[in-house]
């Protein structure tokens, strides 16, 4: 008997409607889009709108927007989106001047349908391609080799002159979730070199809504909500350009002049900007005071747009909690609602400092609109807080000693001495500093003194408060340059705004590897405090064994190369994966020797345990262990390699405290790691939570020398006694990450065993030579090498997304034509996870679109430099012929992971395998039976319709005889 599983009618459903998604049944929304050149001014005011001064006042604004001999300045050729009312593209649909160069919004709700007319009036091919919503091959309008041809590429590269019709939907596996706001932030943008398209200009909004959420006006409203305003925080990277040239031509007196390598000539055509708008030219926001406003955030970019961006004297609502700064990363899309209450001209800028400085502000204005003033609600306590700022000389190292190795802070030749070191040319590591401090009364005489706040270091007081109460600060700046003391989290008038603008033993560290190398650690202790009731020891059942090794191989990062060179149409040496690719010229090319963990059979570690092919992907990951709350997992660990390494996991009860011990070459140790309740999923989580583990004898050169892996925690009851999950068809583990190989232990070696020249004669410190070994890679493997990542239409899908390594380790990761949930409470939708060093997500999706689509990191260089794969998605029809499926396209025997003991799993079922042509006669056998009902219904209601139809026309013919009568008498 086959017995279906709890919690799996939810996920049936999901399947069900996964195998039709494009069925839509709501509103067909036509935009004639066109994409023109324009000159574009990214000051039009001329001046440093929010310290109102003039460019040639303002040092640094004028750095960016005064043109010279070798510099552009502030004006820019561009290609931007432009809307028409219709085919002719003569008359030009009028958009919001905040929009800025950004494409006109488009907009659309669950079950509409998108159909975009582009045309390309512009000089070189370009497209539009979409996120948030449904599209089929020939709608992507994204280049890359995924084996499709003849129509289906016709949207990959629209030509100078050419034009071509876009059709997107949005079906409810799309859709905004409960837990959604009404209308979800999406972007479009040219994606034929996507990072230089972008660059170019070519970039818009898009929200796609709940049923209802817009009004039937054209362009349509939101219902819900009195004001939608969309903005840009990008460092727009002009240098990028398919303009610059031109752009070097037209605005620099003297071209010949350009150094386009210069340092300070790149920086400068780096605009800050928000919408296009640097330094406050962006016009004006205007919006009405306790009326719902809706902020469409979003970023584009390279690895420095981290943005910040921070709304002055208001409140932002965003999935479920209040907060005054959004945080925004290159693709990444942020939903936040607002209820305006003081009125005033206020500042909204990335917290970001350089990016602060450098123009990436604006002004919104909140007017009063008649409404009544807000009542006050304010019931609480008056909190008084006497703050000083006041000078001090602050020693960040007053111990004098590293706390976490004990080694003295000016040990020559140590990391730390860098920093320290005290000379003719060397600060140390004690500078004048200012502080706030907190005094008993407006005298100022007697410090607050409480020995809870001895751990703030260098930060001023905590100044608390509860929901209802005032917080009144006195401040007295005793220092000798002016201060402020500006709030987040809390209402101000413009009076108290506080910015000047025109109108155990553990040790806690930065998982960014340069972070901690240099200092960014500390130690904290946990005791038992009196009177506190210890928790309930966990109890440790199950174990689970792995028998792991350290081995050293050869490993190839881009084994074949054919993708990357017809993605670009570009020979090997003007591809832009040649600086990481060639091993000629004093570089190392793609191969270098690594260390990897290996599993094996037994403890004899005679027998590898093969990888299947659900475990093809991991590359150069370790295997994936998994456990669940109340294992035991223990790690029998041999170091073949010629170095000591250990294994240490995130998420677990090591039994050793502190580092795990080091395993000699030749030696074998056991790890145990238990799993308590703190370890696995909480009540807002998955039912997985993901971590990792690596080697920790020196966390940072092990892990660039490869040795890595996943490791993932599941809620008791979820894994199968073969290990897969109960609620899952397929588990992906993807580590984004940037290998240094400048910072393996193999360096030396690799630089002997690959380079082209003498080993002696390459400069290690060389900037070329640094840069061609930093590998931009998904699983150990650039430009679409990494295999494996396969499944079927309707198959629940979960992804482990890994991120470890330095601060240019910022990734967010886009799925073509897929979206994804992931909880935070609630389940949200989206299409792009955000990844840094040390985090590590789960997200879920059930496969919905067949074909072979593109998976990469949106950051621009990470592009270029090939962190991207591909993923396919089989059809249902192949899922339901094939059960051990040897496809073409791999040449490779695949075995679904759910087959088990001759069993198959279809919808939360095992399903003995000579039965699934049965079932899926029955299912199709039902199918039909479904559709004769649903036809035999329709009938009975067309011919109930037509018989109530012809008896109102007897009754109106005989009333028209009866008139007729009463006449003639």
């Amino acid at each position: 008997m086959w017995a279906m599983e709890s919690g799996h009618l939810l996920w049936a459903l999901l399947f069900m409607q996964s195998l039709w998604p494009q069925l839509t049944d709501g509103a067909t929304r036509v935009y004639y889009l066109g994409i023109r050149d324009v000159q574009w001014n990214y000051a039009p005011k001329g001046r440093n709108v929010i310290t109102n001064q003039p460019l040639d006042s303002d040092i640094v604004a004028s750095s960016f927007l005064k043109s010279d001999k070798n510099r552009i300045g502030g004006i820019y050729k561009k290609t931007i989106y432009k809307e028409y009312k219709d085919d002719s593209y003569t008359d030009e649909v009028a958009q919001p001047a905040w929009l800025g160069f950004l494409g006109p919004v488009l907009q659309a709700e669950v079950g509409d349908v998108i159909l975009i007319h582009l045309k390309n009036f512009a000089t070189r091919p370009y497209t539009i391609h979409p996120h948030g919503v449904f599209y089929e091959k020939d709608s992507e309008g994204s280049l890359y080799p995924d084996g499709s041809s003849g129509p289906l590429k016709a949207d990959d590269s629209v030509p100078p002159g050419g034009s071509h019709i876009y059709n997107w939907t949005i079906p409810e596996s799309h859709a905004p979730t409960d837990a959604d706001p009404a209308c979800l932030t999406w972007i479009y943008h040219s994606h034929v070199d996507a990072p230089r398209d972008i660059a170019t200009g070519l970039i818009g909004p898009l929200i796609t809504c709940k049923r209802g959420a817009l009004d039937g006006n054209s362009p349509p409203q939101r219902r819900d909500v009195d004001h939608d305003f969309f903005l840009l925080f990008s460092v727009v990277d002009e240098n990028l350009s398919w303009h610059l040239d031109e752009n070097i031509a037209t605005y620099c007196s003297d071209p010949a002049s350009v150094d386009k390598e210069d340092e300070t000539f790149q920086e400068s055509n780096k605009m800050h900007a928000i919408n296009g708008f640097v330094f406050g030219n962006l016009p004006e926001l205007n919006m009405c005071a306790q009326r719902r406003v809706a902020w469409h955030l979003f970023g584009m970019g390279n690895e420095v747009d981290v943005h910040t961006a921070f709304f002055h004297g208001q409140m932002l609502t965003t999935r479920g909690h209040h907060t005054d700064v959004a945080q925004i990363f290159p693709a990444t899309f942020v939903t936040a609602e607002m209820v305006p209450w003081e009125p005033g001209t206020w500042l909204v800028s990335c917290q970001v400092n350089s990016h602060f400085r450098d123009g990436m502000q604006a002004l919104y204005k909140v007017k009063s609109c008649s409404m009544a003033p807000p009542v006050d609600l304010l019931t609480g306590k008056v909190r008084q807080y006497f703050i000083e700022a006041h000078e001090i000389q602050w020693n960040y190292g007053p111990m004098g000693h590293d706390g976490s190795t004990g080694k003295n802070l000016r040990e020559p030749g140590s990391i730390s001495d860098k920093f320290f070191q005290k000379s003719s040319s060397r600060i140390g590591g004690t500078y004048w500093k200012v502080r706030y401090e907190a005094f008993q009364d407006e005298t100022f005489q007697e410090k607050m003194q409480l020995e809870e706040d001895r751990h703030l270091g260098i930060l001023g007081p905590v100044i608390r408060a509860e929901v209802g109460d005032t917080i009144q600060v006195v401040f007295y700046n005793r220092a000798s340059q002016p201060f402020s003391i500006q709030p987040h989290g809390v209402f101000y008038e413009k009076d108290y705004e506080g910015t000047v603008y025109n109108d155990g033993t553990f040790e806690i560290y930065c998982q960014a590897g340069s972070h901690r190398e240099a200092g960014m650690r500390a130690i904290y202790n946990v005791s038992q405090c009196p009177g506190h009731q210890a928790t309930p020891r966990q109890r440790y059942q199950a174990a689970r064994i792995y028998y792991i090794m350290a081995e050293e191989v050869e490993w190839d990062y881009c084994p074949d190369r054919s993708w990357e060179l017809e993605w670009h149409n570009q020979s090997e040496k003007d591809s832009y994966g040649y600086i990481f690719l060639n091993n000629k010229d004093g570089l190392l090319g793609s191969r270098y020797k690594k260390a990897v963990f290996r599993e094996y059979t037994d403890g004899t570690f005679r027998i590898p345990r093969p990888r299947t092919g659900p475990e093809e992907h991991l590359g150069i990951l370790g295997p994936l262990i998994k456990g669940e709350v109340g294992d035991i997992l223990t790690v029998v660990f041999k170091n073949n390699a010629s170095r000591p390494y250990s294994v240490h996991a995130h998420g677990v009860l090591e039994s050793t405290t502190g580092w795990p011990p080091a395993a000699e070459p030749g030696e074998v140790l056991t790890y145990q790691w238990n799993i308590p309740e703190r370890s696995g999923p909480g009540p807002n989580d998955s039912a997985c939570v993901s971590w990792i583990y690596y080697s920790a004898v020196d966390p940072i050169k092990d892990m660039y020398s490869g040795l890595v892996g996943p490791l993932t925690i599941c809620r008791k009851g979820i894994l199968e006694p073969h290990g897969g999950r109960s609620d899952m068809d397929r588990e992906f583990a993807l580590l984004f990450l940037i290998f240094d190989e400048n910072q393996s232990w193999y360096l030396e070696e690799n630089v002997a065993t690959h380079g082209s020249q003498d080993p002696g004669s390459i400069n290690l410190q060389d900037e070329t030579f640094l840069e061609s070994n930093k590998m931009h890679a998904i699983n150990g493997k650039l430009y679409a090498n990494l295999r494996g990542l396969t499944m079927y239409q309707g198959e629940r899908v979960a992804w482990y997304m890994l991120g470890m390594g330095q601060d240019v380790d910022l990734h967010t990761i886009h799925f073509h034509a897929e979206s994804f949930l992931y909880r935070n409470g609630e389940n949200y939708r989206a299409d792009v996870v955000d990844l840094f060093p040390g985090t590590f997500e789960v997200v879920e999706m059930v496969a919905s679109n067949p074909g072979t689509w593109l998976m990469h990191c949106h950051v621009t260089d990470h592009v270029h430099a090939g962190m991207e794969t591909l993923f396919t998605v089989f059809s249902r029809t192949e899922h339901l012929s094939t059960i051990t499926t040897i496809t073409k396209e791999t040449e490779k025997a695949v075995t679904p992971r759910d087959t088990e003991e001759g069993n198959v799993k279809m919808l939360g079922m095992q399903i003995p395998i000579k039965n699934v042509e049965m079932l899926a006669s029955v299912l199709v056998a039902i199918g039909v039976t479904l559709l004769l009902v649903a036809l035999a219904l329709g009938g009975m209601v067309l011919y109930q319709h037509r018989q109530r139809k012809l008896r109102r026309n007897r009754r109106s013919i005989l009333d028209d005889s009866f008139k007729l009568l009463s006449f003639k008498q």
